[in-house]
């Protein structure tokens, strides 16, 4: 089930990145929406070389961009002015050309695309009051878990105006990301200025002093976490209340376009990666695996496009490829696989390779095509031990997480540590052996077990 999601998040890419990243292929829309794009461009770069893609629609997202700064909903801008500056769709102005730096390393489209970051910025606190963003049209978590006759009162609603407010914060923090990059040093102080400013605002007006936010969806728990919108204090209780609030419905997810990227993300941040894998591995309505169950080839833009009972949503806005639900690719690369950048690198020069195993799966590996060359990596289960491979290309170094190893139980090449080449054991870290390694092939083996009645033995 997990390799058909993977081929239908493949196969709905293809289908929509033609030239634009259209929403959908197959009826009288076929627009550039801001929001799908942006929610999945990191999964897109998974599969293919999207800088250049992205590159240039981001010079048509200038092009379109209006006086004001805001950002259209759809590029190129066949709407109209007035479909503009919505949270989490205009958001892509700064969210793609800081996703590709991080993915490509190469800083000539923070250079060109710098201007548009922070006109868009500068309009969201043009429109803001004391700092709060709290007016205009939002799309907000759209097509979040919705309830017919809903008097239990269950439907994921989550508060638009909070959603501003955090995507107002993370769009400034990545202005801030790129102005360092940049060496814009007066740019650094003013909108770090101004990101303390944005939180103190979100505090005030969104969270009680128990740490409890207005809206107690899974969304809104979710964004306050991914943009750091909470007081260190709080943030373990708030990924508490996420976790109750996931098992009240079964765990099952509830959100929509714009809490469904950052959702098992969130989860393995704060420990709760077996609750990733909860509903990673869901079977029924809402989930990721429900479509695929149903038949689907390609990603669908409702979770429910097929009800249950084989009805279908109204056919005006019903697609079966919609690739923003995709976005959980992401997670599955960089966090199963265990995939990525080593914090503060770009590009995988420095990589990390950081297996999360949970539930029943038993295997999972991933082969990426880097500008130094091709990685490969994975782990799998075998015996009662844990093999983690890695093949890291010329001009690069990794760092490799053993989950519950130690340096006298890891072998590399059938041999103990320390007769083994090239590398280096950097110590313990949270339920991981950490080791650094160059270029070359590598086989790393620890007994592995987990502990009676848990799904999972670390984060």
């Amino acid at each position: 089930l997990l390799n058909q999601l993977v081929h239908n998040i493949e196969w709905g890419q293809k289908g929509n990145f033609l030239d634009v990243p259209t929403d959908c292929p197959q009826r009288d829309e076929r627009l550039g929406w801001t929001g799908d794009a942006q929610v999945f461009a990191r999964t897109a770069s998974f599969h293919m070389d999207a800088n250049n893609f992205f590159a240039k629609w981001l010079k048509d997202v200038t092009a379109d961009q209006l006086p004001n700064g805001s950002v259209p909903h759809v590029i190129p801008n066949v709407l109209g002015r007035g479909d503009a500056g919505s949270a989490g769709w205009a958001d892509a102005a700064t969210i793609i050309p800081w996703d590709m730096y991080q993915v490509y390393g190469d800083r000539r489209i923070l250079e060109e695309q710098y201007p548009s970051m922070k006109a868009w910025v500068g309009f969201m606190q043009q429109q803001s009051t004391a700092d709060l963003w709290n007016k205009g049209f939002h799309f907000g978590d759209w097509l979040s878990y919705m309830q017919d006759n809903d008097l239990g009162g269950r439907s994921a609603i989550t508060d638009k105006y909070l959603i501003a407010q955090c995507f107002y914060a993370h769009s400034t923090q990545l202005l801030i990301n790129a102005a360092k990059v940049l060496g814009k040093t007066e740019d650094i102080s003013t909108y770090t200025t101004l990101l303390g400013k944005i939180k103190d605002a979100f505090v005030k007006e969104y969270l009680t002093p128990s740490g409890r936010l207005v809206s107690g969806t899974q969304t809104a728990y979710v964004l306050a976490l991914q943009f750091d919108m909470l007081p260190e204090s709080l943030r373990q209780q708030a990924a508490d209340r996420l976790v109750e609030n996931i098992q009240s419905y079964g765990n099952h997810l509830s959100t929509g376009f714009l809490g469904t990227p950052y959702l098992c993300e969130v989860l393995s941040r704060f420990g709760k990666t077996s609750v990733a894998y909860d509903l990673l591995l869901q079977e029924s309505f809402p989930s990721w695996l429900y479509p695929v169950k149903m038949g689907a080839t390609t990603i669908w833009e409702r979770w429910n496009g097929i009800r249950p009972d084989g009805s279908f949503e109204p056919a005006s806005m019903n697609s079966f490829n919609h690739y923003a639900y995709g976005a959980i690719g992401d997670w599955l690369y960089r966090r199963m696989v265990g995939l990525d950048s080593e914090e503060g690198a770009v590009g995988y020069k420095k990589m990390r390779i950081k297996p999360h195993v949970g539930r029943d799966i038993t295997h999972a590996s991933v082969v990426y095509d880097t500008r130094y060359g091709t990685v490969k990596t994975g782990w799998k289960l075998n015996e009662g031990n844990i093999i983690v491979d890695a093949e890291i290309p010329p001009n690069t170094t990794a760092t490799v997480y053993i989950p519950g190893a130690s340096a006298e139980t890891v072998e590399e090449g059938g041999k103990k540590l320390t007769t083994g080449r090239g590398v280096q054991i950097l110590g313990m870290e949270n339920g991981y052996l950490k080791l650094a390694i160059g270029s070359g092939k590598y086989s790393f083996s620890a007994p592995y077990q987990k502990a009676e009645g848990e799904k999972t033995i670390h984060p």
